[in-house]
Order: C-alpha cells, then sequence, then structure tokens
C-alpha cells in the first residue's frame, strides 16, 4: 500500500499551515463515546446463600458473591450505592411443614447484609431483630423497617450505627414491608392473621391494623398516596386498599385461588400498570390500575416470587426458584425471551442503573 504522506507536501504535513496553496489536511473527526445503557441485575439466591449479578447487556452473569444464611428481601439504598439484604439463620420451612423436626435456628446468622454497589461486596452486616424477612428504606436512607417473621415483630435499625433501635409487635408471620409515598407511615403484612399494621416510625407504635385478605405478602402504593394493592395469597386476589381510609375496596380476582397465589405486587413507573407474579401458578399477571381489571399474563417458569423492572420499563425480570433461573419478558409483545441460570432457589431480584 502506498503510503500517503510521501504524496502530500511536506507543507501539508505541518502542524500549521505555512501559507501554501494546498488545502490544509483534516484530522478524522472524533465521535463522542456512546454512553453504556446497560444497568445491572442482583438476585438473591436463599438456598445457596449468595448474590448473583448479571449484566443486562449481554445477560451473562458476572459475579456470584457469597452473602449468608437465607438472603431474601433486597432492597437498594435511596443513592443506589449500597443494595441491602436481609439475611436469616432460621432454617427453611414451607407452610405445611411441620417445625418442630427441623433443626434449631442460627440467630448468628441473622442481619441485614450491606453490599457495596462499587466495591461489588458485602462490606458489614447491621442487626436486624430476629429471622428478618423483608424490609423496605425510609426515603432519607437513615433507617430500614424490617419484618421479623418469628417474633412478630417489626424492628426499625438505624443505618448509621447498624443497629436497632425500636421494635413494636404486628400480626402473626410479617412479611412485606413498605414506605407510604409520603414517608411518614409504614405499612407491615402479616400472612397468618390476614392483617396490614400501620406502624409510625417516629413514635416506633403500631396505629392501627386491618384486614386484606388470606396471607398478604406484598404492598404496592399508587404515588399519590390515595391507594395500595395487596397481594392476599391463599385467596387469588389482589386487594385494592383505599391507604387514607384504611379499608379495603375491592378484590381482583386472578383465578382459582390455590391454582393462582399471587405473591409480589409491582407498580410501573408510570403507575398504569400493576405487575404480580403467582408462585405455583407459574405465571406474571398485569393489572390495569385504571379500570383495576386483569390486562394480560404470561407464563415465565415455576414459582416465581420476587419481580423486577428495567430502568426503561420495557422488561421484567422474574426469579423462579425451583429452576434456578430468571425469565426476562419483553412487556411489548408479553413473551419470555431468555432465561438466565443463577444461584439455588431466587428470592427477590432488583434492576440498578450502573
Amino acid at each position: 500500500m502506498t503510503n500517503l504522506k510521501y504524496l502530500l507536501p511536506t507543507c501539508c504535513m505541518a502542524a500549521f499551515c505555512l501559507g501554501c496553496s494546498h488545502p490544509p489536511v483534516e484530522k478524522a473527526e472524533q465521535k463522542p463515546a456512546v454512553e453504556s445503557t446497560a444497568f445491572r441485575l442482583y438476585v438473591t439466591n436463599e438456598a445457596s446463600g449468595d448474590l448473583t449479578v448479571i449484566d443486562s447487556a449481554t445477560y451473562s452473569v458476572i459475579a456470584t458473591v457469597p452473602l449468608g444464611k437465607r438472603p431474601r428481601g433486597i432492597h437498594a439504598s435511596p443513592d443506589r450505592k449500597t443494595i441491602y439484604v436481609a439475611l436469616s439463620g432460621s432454617p427453611i420451612a414451607g407452610p405445611d411443614v411441620d417445625e418442630s423436626t427441623l433443626p434449631p435456628p442460627d440467630k448468628s446468622a441473622d442481619g441485614i447484609g450491606v453490599f457495596d454497589v462499587a466495591q461489588n461486596k458485602v462490606v458489614r452486616v447491621m442487626k436486624a431483630g430476629s429471622d428478618p424477612e423483608n424490609f423496605d428504606v425510609s426515603k432519607d436512607g437513615s433507617q430500614i423497617y424490617i419484618s421479623n417473621e418469628d417474633e412478630e415483630a417489626v424492628s426499625i435499625v438505624d443505618v448509621a450505627s447498624g443497629t436497632v433501635v425500636k421494635s413494636a409487635k404486628v400480626g402473626a408471620q410479617p412479611e412485606g414491608v413498605k414506605v407510604t409515598p409520603d414517608g411518614k407511615l409504614v405499612w407491615i403484612t402479616s400472612e397468618e392473621t390476614g392483617t396490614i399494621s400501620v406502624l409510625d416510625p417516629v413514635a416506633g407504635k403500631v396505629l392501627k391494623a386491618f384486614k386484606v385478605g388470606h396471607r398478604p405478602r406484598s404492598i404496592a402504593f399508587l404515588p399519590d398516596g390515595s391507594k395500595a394493592y395487596v397481594n392476599a395469597e391463599n385467596d387469588g386476589t389482589v386487594v385494592v386498599v383505599d391507604a387514607v381510609k384504611d379499608k379495603m375496596i375491592q378484590a381482583i380476582s386472578l383465578g382459582k385461588p390455590g391454582a393462582i397465589k399471587p405473591m409480589a405486587v409491582l407498580l410501573s413507573p408510570d403507575a398504569t400498570k400493576l405487575y404480580v407474579s403467582t408462585g405455583r401458578g407459574h405465571q406474571v399477571f398485569t393489572i390495569d390500575t385504571a379500570t383495576n381489571t386483569v390486562a394480560g399474563s404470561v407464563e415465565v417458569g415455576p414459582r416465581p416470587w420476587g419481580i423486577a423492572l428495567s430502568p426503561d420499563a420495557k422488561t421484567l425480570y422474574s426469579a423462579n426458584g425451583p429452576s434456578n433461573d430468571i425469565s426476562v419478558v419483553d412487556l411489548a409483545t408479553n413473551t419470555v425471551t431468555k432465561k438466565i441460570k443463577v444461584g439455588a432457589s431466587p428470592w427477590g431480584v432488583i434492576a440498578l442503573d450502573r
């Protein structure tokens, strides 16, 4: 190949114009780098005790990080720099298991794991009461509210000190925890009593409790705080609640109770759609929140529990416990486009911008 510099006059090779009549030689245009839109998925694996980290650009597993015993509930801090995970040393037991046959709990394993996103590792474990299962984070990130399943209580943890500062009794088998949109109250579901307990986090006291159906586990508030959606697992329904008057408005049936078992509820960012995982129903349902009717469903795998949306809300992810994988759902077509193998018994999943 001919070398281009030998075909150009010497004056044109100068770093500045020498006053010749030749047109200047232009440098190749430097295009700005395209910023990656990739984000990461973080999956808690209850049986293998670890966290699977997935790159959304390739849907490949880029890390598996040890967490501790029975990681379940998973939420990010408001600044998205930290991920919190509920850890429990209590043995795994389903609804029909005789707990007297189980080994004793390892209370030293109970806590909230603090995962630093930048370092990609757990940096500390905070005390969180007995058998923490799920939780939510205060709007300012200073406190965490945790359901303690075996103690029928909710613990309030100060993030800075990593200690329990207050605890309050709630209904039996508490699980779901959700801060109200204004940040002033905390709702806690209790599976056995079928109730929502309303906690004043400043006073550390439960103000009231009300019925919402059988085996509630998850809560989603409309952004204005006027209504909430709560699953009623054993009824096969999602309950619509007047969040001002604290009472049920209606129940949206998803199918035959027992065959369809609503688990997690998750609102789209614009609050026009509610997504519901259904456990042994193998499906994720979509509810139109304008009419509170079922808009569709997609089969994702065995016992889907935790669900998450991509930052652009175009893709849904479901954690399928028995098959040890995550289903990727294209919401435009409502179809599963991929399944990603993760650890043993995935429980929770979140999507986090990089």
